[in-house]
């Protein structure tokens, strides 16, 4: 038996071609792989079944973090060939991006990107590793220059263009910000939502804005010496208003999706009074650029326990959760199939159990499920 604290245990054979490079349509018609904790039971079923498996008075808390057009093509003050893709800003115009090629890309060199008559320049003011380098761009409002000139970034395991860039958005995305989609809300339709609503199924909304570690292995053989870099995320009065009354009366609360999870449980750590690894401040460039990422930054959110299961917050979290956490908040989560290796798929491990979630691993490649991104989703209740 693998040691469940080892990088290996998190393994698993997946065949490439159960890697999905399409959304499916309608959004609901996906997969869906219900997995009782309590009992073992593997259940299939689709995304559209889902009031099968709820009940009233359950609350889906969601991610609405809108993706950012993040990904840039242009060229290099040389006339050679540069793609950007920003993945955290560092400042009102500077911005932490992975770029290709990395090895050619120095400090001091300018790149060019543009459409039609929309021109962003910018400098690299610095280095980091595997690819990693900070643009200082020249237009105050990068953001909106995005949206006319730069496109949605796909996971680099998809390989078919998308032809329309909304699916890889949630229905209900508000707030720009993310660098890749909270995935396993895509599968909700309006139509979905209505229907779960009136059986009596609650929603509310965080946000948490999809950062730099969306694309970063864990390189250490104990997964526990990962540390995550921090991402920016906002839970209101109003929704921890409805959290704590569902807590209170014996509601399920059930996330949608892994980041709606770590910005559950970090309020919750800081409801509990416990340490929390969530700042009031901005990450430090320095830290972002080189890699590394301080054990106890200053900023640190801390407050006494409130008895309440969370409390509202707004910072950026570095909670990183792997099996042994203790969930304070967090009774179910509807997620997608994740990557071998992956934080995520520690984080669900954390959740429904190793053993379990791998059988149920092993249960979707033999039923042909569709993975990744644009995959089947699992409910874990």
């Amino acid at each position: 038996m693998k040691d469940p604290l080892t990088l290996e245990a998190y393994d698993y054979d997946l065949p490439p071609d159960l890697i999905a490079q399409t959304p499916i349509e309608p959004r609901d018609a996906a997969r869906l792989l219900v997995v009782n904790r309590a009992t073992g039971r593997l259940t299939h079923a689709q995304v559209r079944d889902l009031d099968r498996f709820l009940r009233p008075g359950d609350l889906l808390v969601a991610n609405e973090s809108r993706v950012i057009p993040a990904r840039l093509l242009g060229r290099r003050s040389t006339g050679g060939r540069v793609e950007a893709l920003l993945v955290q800003p560092l400042g009102p115009n500077r911005w932490a991006a992975l770029v290709r090629p990395a090895r050619r890309v120095r400090p001091g060199e300018r790149l060019l990107f543009e459409r039609e008559t929309v021109r962003l320049t910018a400098t690299v003011v610095g280095a980091g590793p595997e690819g990693l380098r900070v643009l200082e761009f020249a237009a105050e409002d990068v953001v909106s220059a995005l949206r006319q000139i730069g496109q949605v970034p796909l996971p680099p395991y998809i390989r078919q263009p998308l032809a329309d860039p909304e699916r890889y958005q949630t229905v209900y995305a508000r707030t720009e910000g993310s660098v890749a989609a909270p995935t396993a809300g895509l599968h909700f339709t309006p139509e979905l939502i209505a229907r779960l609503q009136a059986q009596g199924v609650h929603f509310a909304w965080v946000t948490l804005h999809v950062g730099l570690d969306t694309f970063r292995p864990i390189k250490a053989t104990d997964p526990r010496q990962h540390q995550l870099h921090a991402e920016f995320c906002h839970l209101s009065p109003e929704t921890a208003a409805l959290i704590n009354a569902a807590r209170v009366e014996g509601r399920r609360i059930i996330a949608i999706g892994t980041t709606t999870v770590r910005v559950l449980e970090t309020a919750g750590l800081l409801a509990a009074g416990l340490p929390a690894p969530v700042s009031a401040v901005p990450p430090d460039p320095a830290a972002v650029v080189s890699g590394e990422s301080p054990v106890q930054p200053a900023g640190w959110l801390h407050q006494p326990a409130t008895g309440a299961a969370v409390v509202p917050f707004t910072g950026w979290t570095r909670l990183f959760i792997y099996p042994g956490f203790a969930f304070r908040v967090v009774e179910g989560l509807l997620t997608n199939f994740h990557l071998p290796r992956s934080t995520l798929l520690l984080l669900v491990s954390a959740f429904a159990g190793r053993d379990l979630l791998l059988r149920a691993y092993r249960e979707a490649v033999a039923q042909r499920y569709r993975f990744y991104s644009f995959g089947d989703a699992m409910l874990i209740l």
